[in-house]
């Protein structure tokens, strides 16, 4: 996805493909931009304030974070846009483009829909029981290899436990976890969050969830580069992972109340608004509409929230 001519690499960017929070609205940006501000105060306003944008697309969130900031945090937060593919034209020269995090900083961390992105292989249950590896061909087409073992083994046995029932399947997450607890060693003190689609050991999907994106629908995940491939993350996991690292703590909670807690409420503005300050009200009602999508029940507020402290008392939301 990231070769010559691949999906990511495209004119176009992720946004040509699926729409986001960060595209949906301005609002996820402001809010970010607030959650900022309370790791700031937490950290006794640091001279150098770091705000990690993790696989940054072209850059639109640490954009829209920097905008919305008071101006005396501006001054001081540093932003770093952590993304394989290139640097987009025209972006904010306060941004530095980086193909890894910087180490050691002081700040934010924030990677929204990344680890979705990390890639894990791929178990399903054989007519006899065994959890064996899925090979994949360039085409897509499948075949079972050789039964998990090792590390994976125990991580499947930990974390998505598959009943002898040929054709189950299950999504490897430790390389998700390895990312993860890699990403919070890159934090000196402040908070990690990370936000995507996400699922717990109670409510595991039985067949998986790999699937593939493309102009805005949902496709085969072939590896040929043409089309996003994903999978939703076990977040528990990247948890546990995270705080053998760094043990402050980890809560995991869902964007609609990670979002409410950060102002974003999705209320309708008051009818006597309408009659008293028209424009006021138009604008109000796009703002809740906006608010809406972002914390909507079976949509974007269903992502999953994880919240990791380093060096900080608390998580700083709800």
């Amino acid at each position: 996805m990231y070769g010559p001519g691949g999906f990511y690499r495209r004119p176009e960017g992720p946004a040509g493909h699926f729409r986001t929070s960060v595209h949906a609205s301005s609002l996820f940006a402001e809010a970010v931009a607030r959650l900022l501000c309370r790791v700031d105060a937490a950290l006794d306003r640091p001279g150098a304030l770091a705000f990690v944008d993790m696989a940054a697309g072209r850059g639109e969130l640490v954009g829209g974070v920097l905008a919305a900031l008071p101006a005396e945090v501006a001054a001081r937060t540093r932003a770093y846009a952590v993304e394989i593919a290139d640097r987009p034209e025209g972006l904010d020269d306060r941004i530095e483009w980086l193909p890894e995090p910087p180490q050691q900083v002081t700040g934010l961390l924030f990677a929204n829909e990344w680890l979705d992105n990390v890639p894990v292989d791929i178990a399903e249950v054989d007519s006899a029981g065994v959890p064996r590896r899925v090979l994949v061909r360039q085409d897509g087409a499948e075949r079972l290899g050789e039964p998990v073992g090792g590390a994976e083994a125990e991580w499947l046995a930990r974390w998505w436990p598959l009943p002898a029932e040929e054709g189950l399947r299950a999504e490897i997450g430790l390389p998700r976890d390895e990312a993860w607890a890699a990403a919070l060693g890159s934090l000196d003190r402040g908070l990690a969050v990370a936000v995507d689609y996400a699922h717990t050991l109670d409510a595991r999907p039985p067949f998986g969830t790999l699937t593939g994106f493309r102009a805005g629908r949902e496709t085969a995940p072939v590896p040929d580069g043409s089309c996003d491939i994903t999978a939703h993350v076990a977040l528990d996991a990247c948890a546990a992972r995270g705080t053998a690292r760094t043990p402050s703590g980890a809560r995991l909670l869902s964007q609609r109340d990670a979002l409410r807690a950060l102002g974003i409420a999705g209320a309708r503005p008051p009818l006597a608004l309408a009659s008293t300050q028209p424009a006021a009200y138009v604008r109000a009602l796009a703002s809740a509409g906006e608010a809406a999508e972002l914390t909507a029940p079976g949509g974007l507020g269903d992502f999953g929230w994880l919240l990791q402290p380093v060096g900080i008392p608390d998580a700083l939301v709800g």
